[in-house]
């Protein structure tokens, strides 16, 4: 995939110490950042929560898609729902994604890579019952409910998507397409739909380092996701990671570098209000901290 930037530019935008990101002038996507996963937690949690309290207070539903992941505000968010008696009756939640296996198959319940086994436990789970979503406003994407879930979304107004993002910045499983017969502008990334896909090898191989020890035969290849045309049709946009390494550049590129389909996050550039959010660990980059370290022995790639 051609770059649309120069590595040093690239180098540049790496080496902006964590301390000196947020309210930046140069930003193109608002930024904040939190001290740890606890503190993003709590952060995320209020976004839907407070969203929710808005809307019940006016008597109007929420609609919000929602991840599987970061995991920090889970806890979170079932206190604060409990403690503040704040009911989710009204909310419709659209799931953004689900994994499959290599037939395109729903994974068994127990595989830590079923989204939907995980919500039901950690985002549903511990609600206490009058305040909790009803069954019939959790929309879970499966291969045979994606195009309805989809053509739904589009009918109605999403308030609020929340997220992370992978690697190479995707958001749910829009990854960047690495098919070398049927690339991607910007614009086609943007409209895309609802879908069934092959995931990545490098979307793989993150995922096996993270929970498998890298035991990449685990890792549940095919994926069902919304498009970047849902999620990215929320009024609001909330992206947060607390994953470090793995996230720190698509960070960086989608803070100041160009509307890219490498980086599919780097829409958000385009969006009226998203903001990202992120960890000082994620915040962080080891190019930053390593000033004397020679990677632009290019001189067409020099300062």
């Amino acid at each position: 995939m051609p770059r649309d930037y120069t590595l040093a530019e690239l180098h540049r935008w790496c080496g902006i110490p964590a301390d000196q990101l947020e309210g930046r002038a140069d930003l193109k996507v608002p930024f904040r950042m939190a001290a740890d996963s606890a503190e993003m937690g709590e952060v995320m949690a209020r976004e839907l929560i407070d969203e929710v309290a808005a809307h019940n207070a006016r008597g109007e539903p929420t609609r919000a898609i929602v991840p599987c992941g970061p995991m920090a505000w889970y806890g979170p968010f079932r206190r604060i729902v409990n403690a503040e008696r704040v009911s989710l009756a009204d909310l419709h939640v659209y799931h953004m994604d689900e994994c499959l296996d290599w037939q395109g198959r729903l994974l068994p319940p127990g595989h830590p890579y079923n989204f939907r086994g995980t919500m039901e436990k950690v985002f549903y789970g511990g609600i206490d019952a009058d305040l909790a979503v009803p069954e019939s406003r959790r929309h879970w994407p499966t291969p045979e409910s994606i195009e309805a879930i989809s053509a739904e979304i589009d009918s109605v107004r999403i308030d609020i998507t929340l997220g992370g993002w992978g690697q190479d910045g995707h958001v749910a499983y829009n990854q960047a397409r690495r098919e070398p017969y049927s690339q991607l502008g910007a614009g086609e990334l943007a409209a895309s739909r609802g879908r069934v896909q092959y995931n990545n090898a490098d979307t793989v191989i993150a995922l096996a380092h993270r929970t498998f020890g890298a035991a990449y035969q685990f890792v549940p290849p095919m994926s069902v996701t919304l498009g970047l045309a849902e999620c990215l049709s929320a009024r609001k946009v909330r992206l947060f990671s607390d994953t470090g390494a793995w996230k720190q550049t698509a960070l960086r590129v989608a803070l100041f570098g160009p509307v890219t389909p490498e980086y599919p996050m780097t829409l958000l550039q385009r969006h009226a209000d998203a903001m990202l959010t992120a960890t000082r660990e994620t915040a962080s980059h080891p190019i930053g901290e390593h000033p004397e370290w020679d990677l632009l022995a290019d001189p067409a790639e020099g300062p």
